[in-house]
């Protein structure tokens, strides 16, 4: 089971596509993995305007941004798929 206390952060991506490669190969070695999705334009919580007005001058490709834990046991394991999928 992953919790807060066990886990790593392996990666911290806006790509979609990227972050997809990456879970796929995490699945086919049986890594168990978590994903967060921060959605950039969500309301703040001291402010509630951003989600009525957006974020004037942000790039729409960095809306989301997606971050991957991995168990510390796995750690490892998960860094060598990422480095192959990182350098081609």
């Amino acid at each position: 089971m992953l919790t807060i206390f066990n886990r790593r952060e392996l990666l911290c991506t806006f790509s979609m596509q990227q972050q997809a490669r990456l879970r796929d190969r995490l699945e086919a070695r049986n890594i168990q993995y978590s994903l967060r999705t921060v959605n950039r334009n969500a309301p703040s919580s001291f402010s509630d305007t951003r989600a009525r007005t957006g974020t004037p001058g942000q790039n729409p490709e960095r809306a989301y941004e997606y971050i991957i834990y991995v168990h510390k046991k796995d750690y490892d394991q998960a860094c060598t798929l990422l480095a192959d999928l990182l350098i081609p």
